[in-house]
């Protein structure tokens, strides 16, 4: 499990679908929505007003659906903003994302008028409950990038993409693309700094607090403590966000129960090629974590 929260936990786990809704989704929420986009956007995009948008137009791929909560909403410019929460990890979310920004794009243009192709700026947001995996056709060119900065792109957590040609210079500034891996999130409450670190901080943590901590006695989390406290619910909301939880849960366990079952396959594949090296099955063990018996019976 990726958090202690049980279900007796006093505020919502955001990372579910009814949790995630709840805090960002309601009409009467969005105040909180575009606080927190504010500390993503450029300031020149900065948001005043926002609207939702009908999200069905994002679900043509239905595979994963139970693991994400989609929210599409534009502000007073008319600019676009793609929310995405994923709980676990997907082959190709990149191509994913991708493939969601080119709706706020197609749906700009002016149909039965004439149109110069002019569009508005549109961002595409990830908060992402797991680590990216490496790209296996980006390994050769990763070959070539110093060690200290495989360290640096190991920690960061916070992911900005644009467009950009050889020489690194911005070709289009109006796709933005800002991904959150939340677990490398590590900053602790004396080590906020910003706006934006309590943000990360509250959404990482929020099932765990027992009590509003003091950094975040602020407003705007106030009310998102009061929004995401489950005695403020009624019984069909209290029941839909169990449901929600345990979908959540269920996800955790299947996802951690593939990943052990690879690390064991792997172990298992060394260790036949270091047996089939005459390798000595001590230092086998040793180097699998595989006991002797286990490596004997290879």
């Amino acid at each position: 499990m990726k958090t202690l929260e049980s279900e007796n936990s006093k505020y919502i786990n955001p990372f579910t679908d009814f949790g995630f809704k709840r805090l960002f989704g309601e009409e009467g929420n969005k105040d909180l929505l575009t606080d927190f986009l504010n500390e993503l956007v450029l300031p020149i995009h900065r948001i005043v007003e926002l609207t939702f948008k009908n999200v069905e137009r994002l679900a043509e791929i239905q595979e994963h659906r139970k693991a994400v909560y989609d929210i599409f909403c534009t502000n007073e410019k008319g600019e676009k903003f793609i929310i995405e929460m994923q709980k676990a990890y997907q082959k190709f979310f990149k191509d994913r994302m991708i493939f969601y920004s080119t709706f706020p794009i197609r749906e700009q243009a002016l149909k039965g008028k004439k149109w110069n192709y002019q569009l508005k700026a549109v961002y595409c947001i990830g908060i992402l409950d797991f680590e990216f995996e490496t790209d296996e056709y980006l390994l050769e060119e990763e070959e070539e990038i110093t060690e200290s900065a495989k360290e640096q792109m190991n920690t960061e957590f916070h992911h900005d993409v644009q467009l950009k040609d050889q020489y690194n210079r911005v070709f289009y500034p109006k796709l933005r693309y800002k991904l959150l891996e939340m677990p490398k999130f590590t900053k602790i409450e004396s080590e906020l700094k910003t706006h934006f670190d309590k943000w990360v901080y509250f959404l990482k943590n929020l099932p765990n607090f027992s009590e509003i901590p003091s950094i975040l006695k602020e407003p705007i989390f106030e009310k998102a403590f009061q929004v995401a406290e489950t005695a403020n619910f009624n019984e069909s909301e209290l029941e839909a966000y169990m449901t929600s939880l345990m979908e959540y849960w269920d996800m955790n366990n299947v996802v951690e129960s593939s990943f052990e079952k690879g690390k064991i396959e792997g172990k298992i594949e060394i260790a036949k090629e270091l047996k089939k090296n005459n390798i000595g099955t001590d230092i086998i063990s040793k180097s699998t974590g595989l006991t002797l018996e286990e490596i004997e019976k290879l």
